[in-house]
């Protein structure tokens, strides 16, 4: 994938559109996420420390009303003169430590803090004592209460508390209001820390989200270019390289080459078919011409001569057809995984239908089958294809047993497989040939092959059909002795409980 943003002509609207790397949506996508969590994060953090920062407030107002108050309770009258005694900075009235300096004192303090303001008024409600000018308007309070208070022109802390003698006394009423600028200009500083971490935060994440996706998605790029070199050669044997990675893109690369070859053997059967097709149609077209020649010039007035092109021409034209079918048959065998991947079949109720199915077809052979198989096993496997492949076996058998007409059939299972073995005693088959006889086209004996009507189809059409279903079939043979051809499918043992149990209940019943 190009790093950068690129154009591409949109083939069917013809509008230009802008192309965005998925590495840069990865990164601008992690970073997004990032600075979304972060901003709720620092949100949460700041109003905690805002918090904790106007508790603290909260806490020195109240404290600096409680100072106001102790000093004034020996008081009992209040007035500018009177208060001014007791709360200016030189004043060591109310001290019990003689020692103690004046501005160490925590009321003296919180009085010289510019956010604070203290003012006390008299029971009429008239300011005598202010540390600074006050445009905070008085309420008389019936007990102390401290609350926050937010308008256009303020946004502070609002202590008020009525002052009392030692006689418990009202003499008049005390009012701290705290602005608050300390913990504003904190909140600020703050904010502008958070809004340089996030952009900090944004960019480190966002440099970290592009390097990964650059790592993570190299693998695609090798897909990519590998599709590219496909996509102009279908014929190529280019595949994606192990990518060493174990994971889920290691995954796709094994399926994808997978899939490469299933379609390479998809065209490579297509072009087989093509040429065997051209190359067994070009004999008997050749010899339907041949007479279609002969009668045109001069066959057709001798009514041998016509009767026997005539005849001629239908057998080849029936051959003609029985391997048009038989190609047919070997190429649906062919695609196996992606119309019957999933049937399931009972073996021995299939094996019995084409036993009896040969006896009545066949009288003049002895047919018997010998079954070792106590159970109801169930192989994945198309049932008609299964029972395609058993005919052919059979067909084979009864072809080529000339002298002894006697066919054997017998069944055995074990824990993970059930086998199937034909048995015929005909006239055999060489060593040399038993490896070839499976190819396509393929005849021991061409000339008797083809009194016998068969087109060198048949077994291979048996072998795609059963190594499609991940089975196995072989042959042993001698000559002069007979062959034994032998079928081993695979069981699909939870479907034979689930039939074995199906059966069982239908028994019962």
């Amino acid at each position: 994938m190009s790093e950068k943003q690129t154009d591409f002509q949109s083939t069917q609207t013809g509008i230009t559109k802008r192309r965005i790397s998925l590495k840069w949506k990865w990164a601008i996508g992690t970073g997004v996420g990032v600075l979304l969590i972060f901003t709720f994060f620092s949100f949460f953090v700041f109003n905690s420390i805002s918090q904790v920062m106007i508790s603290q407030e909260r806490t020195q107002v109240n404290t600096t009303i409680d100072s106001v108050d102790s000093r004034l309770q020996r008081v009992s009258e209040i007035d500018g003169i009177t208060v001014g005694k007791y709360l200016r900075p030189d004043s060591s009235i109310g001290n019990t430590d003689q020692n103690e300096r004046p501005y160490n004192n925590t009321l003296l303090t919180n009085l010289a803090r510019r956010d604070v303001i203290v003012s006390v008024y008299n029971l009429k409600g008239e300011q005598v004592f202010a540390t600074r000018r006050d445009s905070k308007k008085f309420q008389f309070p019936e007990k102390r209460n401290i609350a926050h208070e937010k308008s256009r022109q303020f946004n502070g802390l609002v202590g008020r508390s009525p002052i009392r003698n030692n006689k418990n006394e009202l003499i008049g009423y005390i009012q701290v209001v705290d602005t608050l600028t300390s913990v504003k200009r904190t909140q600020q500083k703050i904010i502008w820390i958070v809004i340089l971490l996030t952009i900090v935060a944004f960019a480190l994440i966002s440099i970290f989200g592009y390097l990964l996706a650059t790592y993570l998605l190299r693998p695609i790029n090798v897909m990519n270019n590998t599709m590219k070199q496909v996509t102009d050669d279908p014929q190529t044997e280019l595949r994606i390289p192990d990518l060493e990675r174990n994971d889920e893109l290691s995954d796709l690369a094994i399926v994808f080459n997978d899939m490469l070859d299933r379609m390479q053997r998809y065209i490579d059967q297509q072009h087989q078919f093509v040429e065997d097709v051209s190359h067994e149609l070009r004999t008997p077209v050749a010899v339907i011409q041949g007479h279609m020649e002969m009668l045109n010039r001069w066959g057709k007035d001798d009514p041998k001569i016509l009767d026997e092109s005539l005849q001629a021409s239908l057998d080849e034209t029936k051959r003609m057809k029985s391997l048009v079918q038989e190609m047919l048959d070997l190429t649906r065998a062919d695609q196996l995984e992606i119309h019957f991947s999933k049937e399931e079949t009972p073996v021995m109720r299939v094996v019995n239908q084409v036993f009896n199915d040969f006896k009545m077809i066949h009288p003049e052979f002895t047919f018997t089958l010998d079954s070792d198989v106590h159970s109801n096993p169930i192989v994945q496997i198309y049932r008609n294809h299964l029972e395609q492949v058993l005919i052919i076996l059979l067909d084979n058998a009864v072809k080529y047993s000339t002298k002894r007409k006697e066919i054997h059939i017998s069944a055995a299972e074990d824990m993970h497989n059930v086998q199937i073995a034909i048995q015929d005693f005909g006239e055999g088959i060489s060593e040399e040939d038993v490896k070839k006889v499976f190819n396509r086209f393929y005849r021991v004996d061409k000339a008797r092959s083809r009194d016998k009507g068969g087109n060198g189809l048949g077994l291979s059409i048996a072998q795609r059909l059963v190594e499609g279903y991940h089975g196995q079939i072989s042959l042993e043979s001698s000559v002069g002795y007979g062959s034994i051809f032998r079928i081993t499918l695979p069981i699909d043992q939870h479907e034979t409980d689930k039939y074995s149990e199906d059966e069982e209940t239908n028994v019962i019943e």
